[in-house]
């Protein structure tokens, strides 16, 4: 093979994206590999070095350990072809819908456990099942505003959901901002490629927020709830508020009278009516939960449950992310649904049943341990990558708390090649794509965000990890933006001698159109023309 993935290393047990193991590139990747090898690798390197400051310089950063960076954007992109993607899609949007009336069932008649589909301990154990909660009816329905599940495609080539984010899913904004800059960046590629566009997510969102207003309000005030500029997703929220016209609040913004919720204004308090939060339950409400918290609001939870405002996501969505209630998900699809899962999970052990934890026991160093409420990576364990101390300390814990783990098997995640420091090579990836539901459909936004581990043979892809992201291109059609030449215009043979003219009715149609606008025009002049003689006189 030659071009910009020469002496690109593969693994057959590991499913590569853009290079077979036989060195072929695999068909969404042809053109870019064409263009990459016509930059030449030093100029691919300084266009990535480009994004990069060029993303310190607008504020695209994230916390790392107590320190702001640039958020990495690799300058090589995530194509996934249009039939791929609509399997994808359809798999989102059926776990979307089966949550949704999973969350709708538990926080009102439990029919789900009364079938004995789940049992009753693994909802009510859930840390994030809130009573509190119960009972309370959304505007139009929906608990699950936005979701992100995370998906990886195994050796195989196949995609599978590693879980499910249906609390406060963040990383939209990377999403946006990374499209804008590999368009800036990379315009020869992105203007050869029929990508479809993430731009209108923001309105999507927006209306998405407007339909779930109380009932009998027409023209909703939504607002958009942060903790705060410490927050490490806090240019995320400033930037859909901007890109939504919303105003961005804090918890010291807002204040409840009577049931309602006002906003403090330089005009007085206005009501709100939608509030799309990104603080967590425990901090929304003082008088719900954390009494000691000032980022949230007293009484809001109250007014939600009398019908005056709409949290969006839902209080209490944090037990369907449960990575213990993700094992039941296939249950829940065909229950809710009466269909097979279009997405299969990654096969899971439930450490509280304590046959599959005898299993597990004596397979530690084989398997990964994941807490059951751990969120960007933190507490997982690779067995095969743990020593001797590690696993045994791991076998105290979960022995003392099995309810609060599960296994997997050490999943060989999907490589993409990535700009490091000896070239292109492969690193592995996940993919979060974001959907939206407004109560009528369930809209998955075209990509999502693919996130890459920038260790060679890591397998956390978490940015609170070190990782990195990729601007993902979902293609239409088979992909590819050809030129459209004009069609050329029929000439009129005529003989060499005599020359005679074409009389008028043997003239081609186009060429009577256009000697009938010549005249038009000049007799448009002409008159322009005595006008002015007579504005003169």
């Amino acid at each position: 093979m030659t071009g910009a993935f020469t002496d690109y290393p593969t693994t057959p047990s590991i499913y590569d994206e853009t290079v077979t193991t036989d060195g072929g590139v695999r068909p969404g990747y042809e053109q870019i590999s064409t263009q990459f090898d016509t930059f030449g690798l030093e100029d691919v390197r300084n266009r990535g070095e480009y994004v990069s400051k060029s993303y310190h310089d607008q504020g695209v950063t994230f916390d790392f350990e107590g320190e702001e960076r640039p958020f990495p954007l690799d300058i090589v992109p995530r194509v996934i072809e249009a039939d791929t993607w609509s399997h994808v899609e359809a798999g989102v949007a059926q776990r979307v819908k089966a949550l949704e009336a999973f969350l709708a069932d538990i926080y009102g008649p439990m029919q789900i456990i009364t079938d004995k589909v789940i049992p009753r301990h693994i909802v009510t154990s859930s840390n994030h099942y809130h009573r509190v909660a119960f009972d309370i009816q959304p505007g139009n329905g929906v608990r699950v505003h936005v979701s992100g599940i995370d998906l990886i495609r195994d050796g195989e080539g196949a995609f599978r959901v590693l879980e499910d984010n249906v609390r406060i899913p963040s990383g939209v904004s990377y999403v946006l901002t990374n499209r804008r800059a590999m368009t800036s960046t990379l315009p020869e590629v992105v203007g050869t490629h029929r990508i479809r566009p993430v731009a209108a997510y923001p309105s999507r969102l927006l209306r998405a927020l407007r339909a779930a207003a109380p009932s009998g309000i027409t023209d909703p005030e939504v607002v958009v709830l942060t903790p705060g500029p410490y927050n490490s997703a806090y240019f995320e929220h400033s930037l859909l508020a901007r890109l939504m016209g919303c105003r961005l609040v804090e918890g010291r913004d807002l204040v409840t009278q009577g049931g309602r919720v006002m906003m403090r204004t330089t005009h007085g308090l206005q009501p709100v009516h939608v509030i799309y939060r990104r603080v967590d339950d425990d901090f929304l409400d003082p008088v719900a939960f954390r009494n000691d918290s000032v980022l949230g609001c007293p009484g809001v939870l109250n007014a939600a449950r009398a019908g005056n405002v709409t949290i969006a996501n839902a209080v209490g969505n944090g037990v369907a992310d449960d990575k213990l209630m993700y094992s039941y998900v296939p249950e829940i699809i065909r229950y809710y649904l009466g269909e097979e899962p279009i997405l299969p999970n990654v096969d899971t052990w439930r450490l509280e049943d304590p046959t599959h934890r005898e299993e597990v026991m004596d397979r530690l160093d084989e398997l990964v341990l994941k807490p059951v409420d751990g969120s960007g990576g933190k507490g997982i364990v690779i067995g095969p990558q743990a020593s001797k101390a590690e696993l045994d300390q791991l076998r105290t814990t979960v022995s003392a708390s099995p309810r609060g783990w599960i296994a997997q098997p050490v999943v060989q995640l999907s490589t993409v090649p990535t700009m490091v420091e000896d070239g292109l090579r492969p690193r592995h990836v996940d993919l979060r794509p974001f959907a939206i539901n407004d109560g009528e459909k369930v809209w998955v936004l075209p990509g999502g965000l693919t996130r890459v581990a920038l260790g060679e043979g890591e397998l956390i892809v978490n940015s609170s990890r070190g990782g990195g992201s990729k601007d993902t291109w979902v293609l239409s059609g088979d992909g590819r933006r050809t030129r459209v030449e004009p069609r050329a215009q029929r000439q009129v043979q005529v003989g060499t001698a005599p020359q005679v003219a074409l009389k008028r009715s043997e003239a081609e149609p186009a060429e009577q159109e256009q000697q009938q606008q010549q005249q038009q025009q000049q007799q448009r002049e002409q008159h322009q023309l005595a006008d002015e003689e007579v504005a003169t006189c």
